[in-house]
């Protein structure tokens, strides 16, 4: 496994619709190890193939939750890899959620989506899955989807909050180099 570049806004390989995974071979599997260590390295809950410029339609999460409630608790990982996932259905109801992106590094702000979801994919060898997924996951899982529509999440926010977290974005960027 290898830890890939993962593409950053404006690049506009962010902005393509990613294909729909027609073969389940292990170049696949190599590609979903990738990701993780990649979103693990970052480090991410998240990552869709099209941040690390791969427009195919594969996405890993792993909301990375501690054992216990103290402070030292070790992480439990457990990844779930989603290949060519669809939303069924929603609920009415949305949630207002502080999301942030590897893509639009160090940058927050406030997304509504949908409480609960029907979600169907299949797994790294074609298998289909189907089932109802709510709080934190079904967020993630809406955010990660959007990427692979070419969609960030700051094109959720009115045009004023985008161009805020975007001119913080580049603040942030330029003291970067000035520190490298």
């Amino acid at each position: 496994m290898a830890i890939r570049r993962i593409f950053e806004t404006p690049d506009p390989i962010l902005r393509q619709i990613s294909r729909p995974v027609a073969t389940f071979d292990d170049a696949l599997k190599t590609l979903a190890g990738d990701m993780l260590e990649t979103m693990y390295a970052a480090p991410g809950i998240g990552l869709a193939a099209v941040q690390v410029g791969e427009p195919v339609r594969l996405l890993v999460i792993d909301l990375q939750e501690p054992e216990s409630e103290a402070k030292d608790a070790p992480i439990v990982r457990d990844p779930r890899v989603f290949v060519n996932p669809e939303i069924l259905s929603t609920s009415d109801q949305e949630i207002p959620y502080t999301e942030g992106c590897l893509s639009v590094p160090e940058q927050y702000a406030e997304v509504m989506r949908p409480d609960r979801i029907r979600a169907k994919w299949q797994d790294l060898d074609g298998k289909v899955h189907e089932e109802p997924i709510d709080g934190l996951l079904a967020v993630c899982l809406q955010h990660e989807m959007d990427h692979l529509n070419g969609v960030l999440f700051i094109d959720h926010l009115s045009r004023l909050k985008r161009e805020m977290v975007l001119k913080k974005l580049a603040k942030w960027r330029k003291e970067q180099a000035v520190d490298a």
